[in-house]
């Protein structure tokens, strides 16, 4: 696989995946009201699990015969789809406003909901695959 298709996989892969955020936050953003970063917060939990699940599924095959899928849906559509800088700028922003306790409640949902979500992926992936 050359490297300019390499880059192509991961380019069209990542405008999927941003595309795909940004659907998500019009619709939550259109649904709810009360400040909180629903948006990011519920794509950065489902893209980890859905990124946990892609690599379990991935460390099932044989070395080699998924550089493909794994540099367009691990790099390219997870890569596009979550977004940590868009979180740390929410973040910021609950912090500058004194949100305190919704700025701790979303840091550490966060970080902690995205390591567990990507470990169910992945450990299901494993218990499920053959």
């Amino acid at each position: 696989m050359t490297m300019s298709f390499q880059v192509f996989l991961v380019a069209i892969g990542d405008a999927t995946g941003a595309v795909g955020r940004f659907l998500v936050s019009l619709l939550v953003r259109s649904s709810v009201a009360d400040g909180f970063p629903w948006a990011t917060f519920g794509v950065n939990l489902a893209g980890c699990l859905l990124m946990g699940l892609l690599i379990g599924w991935l460390w099932r095959l044989p070395p080699g015969t998924s550089e493909a899928v794994r540099l367009f849906g691990g790099v390219g559509v997870f890569g596009g789809f979550t977004t940590f800088f868009t979180c740390s700028l929410e973040l910021f922003q609950l912090i500058e406003r004194c949100d305190i306790w919704p700025a701790l409640t979303y840091a550490g949902g966060s970080l902690l909901g995205v390591l567990i979500a990507f470990a169910i992926g992945l450990y299901f992936m494993r218990a499920v695959a053959p």
